[in-house]
Protein backbone atom coordinates (compact mmCIF):
# COMPACT_ATOMS: atom_id res chain seq x y z
CA UNK A 1 0.00 0.00 0.00
CA UNK A 2 1.47 3.35 -1.01
CA UNK A 3 1.28 6.60 0.97
CA UNK A 4 -1.67 8.11 -0.88
CA UNK A 5 -3.72 4.93 -0.78
CA UNK A 6 -3.10 4.57 2.95
CA UNK A 7 -4.06 8.19 3.64
CA UNK A 8 -7.22 7.86 1.59
CA UNK A 9 -8.18 4.72 3.52
CA UNK A 10 -7.55 6.32 6.91
CA UNK A 11 -9.47 9.50 6.05
CA UNK A 12 -12.42 7.63 4.56
CA UNK A 13 -12.65 5.27 7.52
CA UNK A 14 -12.16 7.95 10.15
CA UNK A 15 -14.99 10.11 8.80
CA UNK A 16 -17.36 7.33 9.81
CA UNK A 17 -15.69 6.76 13.19
CA UNK A 18 -15.04 10.25 14.57
CA UNK A 19 -15.42 10.35 18.36
CA UNK A 20 -16.47 13.65 19.94
CA UNK A 21 -14.38 14.43 23.03
CA UNK A 22 -14.25 17.64 25.10
CA UNK A 23 -10.51 18.08 24.62
CA UNK A 24 -11.03 17.87 20.87
CA UNK A 25 -13.68 20.58 21.04
CA UNK A 26 -11.18 22.91 22.73
CA UNK A 27 -7.65 21.61 22.02
CA UNK A 28 -5.81 24.12 24.20
CA UNK A 29 -2.58 23.18 25.97
CA UNK A 30 -4.31 22.71 29.31
CA UNK A 31 -7.13 20.53 28.01
CA UNK A 32 -4.88 18.36 25.85
CA UNK A 33 -2.24 18.00 28.57
CA UNK A 34 -4.83 16.82 31.11
CA UNK A 35 -6.42 14.41 28.65
CA UNK A 36 -3.11 12.95 27.47
CA UNK A 37 -1.90 12.31 31.02
CA UNK A 38 -5.24 10.75 31.95
CA UNK A 39 -5.28 8.56 28.83
CA UNK A 40 -1.96 6.93 29.71
CA UNK A 41 -2.94 3.30 30.50
CA UNK A 42 -6.63 4.24 30.82
CA UNK A 43 -9.53 3.74 28.42
CA UNK A 44 -11.38 6.70 26.90
CA UNK A 45 -14.81 6.02 28.55
CA UNK A 46 -13.28 6.16 32.03
CA UNK A 47 -11.32 9.28 31.16
CA UNK A 48 -14.37 11.09 29.77
CA UNK A 49 -16.14 10.94 33.13
CA UNK A 50 -13.11 11.83 35.21
CA UNK A 51 -12.03 14.59 32.82
CA UNK A 52 -15.36 16.36 33.28
CA UNK A 53 -15.06 16.09 37.06
CA UNK A 54 -11.47 17.30 36.95
CA UNK A 55 -12.37 20.35 34.86
CA UNK A 56 -15.14 21.28 37.25
CA UNK A 57 -12.64 21.19 40.12
CA UNK A 58 -9.76 22.82 38.24
CA UNK A 59 -11.17 24.77 35.27
CA UNK A 60 -7.87 26.40 34.31
CA UNK A 61 -4.16 25.81 34.48
CA UNK A 62 -3.63 28.29 37.31
CA UNK A 63 -6.38 26.74 39.43
CA UNK A 64 -4.68 23.36 39.15
CA UNK A 65 -1.26 24.85 39.89
CA UNK A 66 -2.52 26.60 43.04
CA UNK A 67 -4.40 23.56 44.38
CA UNK A 68 -2.93 21.22 46.98
CA UNK A 69 -1.72 17.80 45.89
CA UNK A 70 -4.23 16.29 48.32
CA UNK A 71 -7.09 18.03 46.49
CA UNK A 72 -5.75 16.91 43.11
CA UNK A 73 -5.39 13.31 44.26
CA UNK A 74 -8.87 13.43 45.74
CA UNK A 75 -10.39 14.30 42.38
CA UNK A 76 -8.10 11.84 40.58
CA UNK A 77 -9.42 8.84 42.53
CA UNK A 78 -10.75 6.14 40.20
CA UNK A 79 -8.13 6.61 37.49
CA UNK A 80 -5.27 4.83 39.27
CA UNK A 81 -1.54 5.39 38.79
CA UNK A 82 -1.57 8.36 41.17
CA UNK A 83 1.91 9.41 40.11
CA UNK A 84 0.27 10.78 36.99
CA UNK A 85 -1.76 13.19 39.11
CA UNK A 86 1.36 14.34 40.90
CA UNK A 87 3.22 14.88 37.62
CA UNK A 88 0.26 16.77 36.13
CA UNK A 89 0.14 18.99 39.22
CA UNK A 90 3.88 19.68 38.99
CA UNK A 91 3.65 20.33 35.24
CA UNK A 92 0.91 22.92 35.83
CA UNK A 93 3.07 24.66 38.41
CA UNK A 94 6.03 24.68 36.04
CA UNK A 95 4.01 26.13 33.16
CA UNK A 96 2.59 28.89 35.37
CA UNK A 97 6.08 29.75 36.61
CA UNK A 98 7.99 29.51 33.31
CA UNK A 99 5.42 30.13 30.61
CA UNK A 100 3.80 27.95 27.96
CA UNK A 101 6.09 25.37 26.35
CA UNK A 102 5.96 25.48 22.57
CA UNK A 103 8.64 23.04 21.42
CA UNK A 104 9.01 19.30 21.76
CA UNK A 105 12.07 19.78 23.97
CA UNK A 106 10.24 22.18 26.29
CA UNK A 107 7.30 19.81 26.58
CA UNK A 108 9.49 16.80 27.37
CA UNK A 109 11.05 18.85 30.17
CA UNK A 110 7.67 18.91 31.96
CA UNK A 111 7.17 16.34 34.75
CA UNK A 112 5.45 13.19 33.50
CA UNK A 113 5.57 14.21 29.84
CA UNK A 114 7.48 11.75 27.70
CA UNK A 115 8.34 11.98 24.02
CA UNK A 116 5.04 10.48 22.82
CA UNK A 117 2.88 12.72 25.01
CA UNK A 118 4.89 15.75 23.92
CA UNK A 119 4.50 14.78 20.27
CA UNK A 120 0.75 14.37 20.69
CA UNK A 121 0.57 17.89 22.15
CA UNK A 122 2.62 19.27 19.26
CA UNK A 123 0.08 17.82 16.80
CA UNK A 124 -3.14 18.56 18.67
CA UNK A 125 -2.34 21.95 20.19
CA UNK A 126 0.17 23.57 17.84
CA UNK A 127 -0.54 21.63 14.64
CA UNK A 128 3.14 20.86 14.16
CA UNK A 129 3.40 17.46 12.40
CA UNK A 130 5.29 15.20 14.80
CA UNK A 131 5.40 11.41 14.45
CA UNK A 132 4.72 9.33 17.52
CA UNK A 133 3.40 5.92 18.53
CA UNK A 134 0.81 4.68 20.97
CA UNK A 135 -1.46 1.62 21.07
CA UNK A 136 -4.11 2.74 18.58
CA UNK A 137 -1.53 4.03 16.12
CA UNK A 138 0.38 0.75 16.32
CA UNK A 139 -2.86 -1.10 15.64
CA UNK A 140 -3.51 0.76 12.38
CA UNK A 141 0.02 0.22 11.06
CA UNK A 142 0.12 -3.43 12.09
CA UNK A 143 -3.17 -3.95 10.28
CA UNK A 144 -2.05 -2.38 6.99
CA UNK A 145 1.69 -2.93 6.83
CA UNK A 146 2.52 -5.94 9.03
CA UNK A 147 -0.40 -8.37 8.59
CA UNK A 148 1.68 -11.53 9.07
CA UNK A 149 4.59 -10.26 11.13
CA UNK A 150 5.66 -10.78 14.73
CA UNK A 151 8.08 -8.84 16.94
CA UNK A 152 7.71 -5.59 15.02
CA UNK A 153 9.78 -2.82 16.57
CA UNK A 154 8.52 0.67 17.28
CA UNK A 155 11.43 1.97 15.20
CA UNK A 156 9.95 0.27 12.13
CA UNK A 157 6.47 1.61 12.87
CA UNK A 158 7.69 5.12 13.64
CA UNK A 159 9.41 5.39 10.28
CA UNK A 160 6.16 4.45 8.56
CA UNK A 161 4.28 7.01 10.64
CA UNK A 162 6.72 9.67 9.41
CA UNK A 163 6.51 8.51 5.80
CA UNK A 164 2.70 8.37 5.63
CA UNK A 165 1.74 11.33 7.82
CA UNK A 166 -0.56 14.06 6.50
CA UNK A 167 1.70 17.00 7.32
CA UNK A 168 -0.90 19.61 6.30
CA UNK A 169 -3.51 18.41 8.80
CA UNK A 170 -1.57 16.78 11.68
CA UNK A 171 -4.22 17.39 14.35
CA UNK A 172 -7.02 15.77 12.39
CA UNK A 173 -4.71 13.08 10.99
CA UNK A 174 -3.72 11.74 14.40
CA UNK A 175 -7.31 11.96 15.62
CA UNK A 176 -8.21 9.83 12.59
CA UNK A 177 -5.53 7.26 13.40
CA UNK A 178 -6.69 7.09 17.01
CA UNK A 179 -10.33 6.52 16.07
CA UNK A 180 -9.46 3.99 13.39
CA UNK A 181 -7.18 2.06 15.74
CA UNK A 182 -9.82 2.03 18.48
CA UNK A 183 -12.32 0.61 16.01
CA UNK A 184 -9.93 -2.12 14.89
CA UNK A 185 -9.30 -3.12 18.49
CA UNK A 186 -13.02 -3.22 19.27
CA UNK A 187 -13.40 -5.71 16.42
CA UNK A 188 -10.64 -7.94 17.80
CA UNK A 189 -8.07 -6.77 15.26
CA UNK A 190 -5.67 -5.06 17.66
CA UNK A 191 -2.91 -7.68 17.43
CA UNK A 192 -0.88 -6.05 20.24
CA UNK A 193 1.24 -9.18 20.53
CA UNK A 194 2.72 -8.23 17.14
CA UNK A 195 4.68 -5.50 18.89
CA UNK A 196 8.17 -6.29 20.08
CA UNK A 197 7.52 -3.90 22.97
CA UNK A 198 4.11 -5.14 24.10
CA UNK A 199 3.76 -6.11 27.74
CA UNK A 200 0.41 -7.18 29.11
CA UNK A 201 -0.63 -5.03 32.04
CA UNK A 202 -0.84 -6.99 35.28
CA UNK A 203 -4.29 -7.11 36.93
CA UNK A 204 -5.01 -4.60 39.68
CA UNK A 205 -6.60 -7.16 41.97
CA UNK A 206 -3.99 -8.68 44.25
CA UNK A 207 -1.25 -6.24 43.19
CA UNK A 208 0.77 -3.74 45.21
CA UNK A 209 -0.88 -1.06 43.07
CA UNK A 210 -4.20 -1.99 44.64
CA UNK A 211 -2.90 -1.21 48.14
CA UNK A 212 -1.19 1.97 46.94
CA UNK A 213 -4.56 3.20 45.70
CA UNK A 214 -6.21 2.27 48.99
CA UNK A 215 -3.60 4.24 50.96
CA UNK A 216 -4.08 7.33 48.77
CA UNK A 217 -7.87 7.13 49.10
CA UNK A 218 -7.64 6.95 52.89
CA UNK A 219 -5.22 9.87 53.11
CA UNK A 220 -7.34 12.16 50.94
CA UNK A 221 -9.57 12.54 54.03
CA UNK A 222 -6.61 13.79 56.07
CA UNK A 223 -3.43 12.63 57.87
CA UNK A 224 -3.57 9.34 59.73
CA UNK A 225 -1.47 7.69 62.42
CA UNK A 226 0.81 5.09 60.88
CA UNK A 227 -0.68 2.27 62.97
CA UNK A 228 -4.23 3.30 62.11
CA UNK A 229 -3.46 3.50 58.40
CA UNK A 230 -1.93 0.03 58.39
CA UNK A 231 -4.96 -1.33 60.26
CA UNK A 232 -7.35 0.36 57.80
CA UNK A 233 -5.50 -1.40 55.00
CA UNK A 234 -6.22 -4.72 56.70
CA UNK A 235 -2.64 -5.37 57.85
CA UNK A 236 -2.04 -6.48 54.27
CA UNK A 237 1.32 -8.11 53.52
CA UNK A 238 1.62 -5.81 50.50
CA UNK A 239 1.31 -2.72 52.70
CA UNK A 240 5.05 -2.14 53.46
CA UNK A 241 5.98 -2.24 49.77
CA UNK A 242 3.07 0.00 48.83
CA UNK A 243 3.94 2.51 51.54
CA UNK A 244 7.63 2.55 50.63
CA UNK A 245 6.80 3.07 46.97
CA UNK A 246 4.50 6.00 47.70
CA UNK A 247 7.18 7.61 49.85
CA UNK A 248 9.79 7.08 47.14
CA UNK A 249 7.45 8.67 44.57
CA UNK A 250 6.99 11.69 46.82
CA UNK A 251 3.24 11.15 47.16
CA UNK A 252 3.23 10.77 50.93
CA UNK A 253 5.37 11.82 53.90
CA UNK A 254 5.71 10.43 57.42
CA UNK A 255 6.71 12.38 60.50
CA UNK A 256 6.06 11.97 64.22
CA UNK A 257 4.06 8.80 63.65
CA UNK A 258 1.67 10.52 61.20
CA UNK A 259 1.35 9.85 57.47
CA UNK A 260 -0.05 12.46 55.11
CA UNK A 261 -0.22 13.31 51.45
CA UNK A 262 2.62 15.50 50.28
CA UNK A 263 1.57 19.14 49.94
Amino acid sequence: MDRQEFQDTVWATARELYRAMPWRDDPSLYHVLVSEIMLQQTQVPRVMTKYAEFMRAFPALDSLASASLADVLGVWQGLGYNRRAKYLHLAAKQIVERGEPRTLEELVALPGVGTNTAAAIMNYVYRVPTAYIETNIRTVYFHHFFPNHQQVSDKEVLQLVRDTMDTEHPREWFWALMDYGASLKSRGLGRLSTSKHYKKQSPLKGSVREVRGQIIRLLTTGPMAAKVLMHECGDDARYPRALAGLKSDGLITEANGMIRLTN
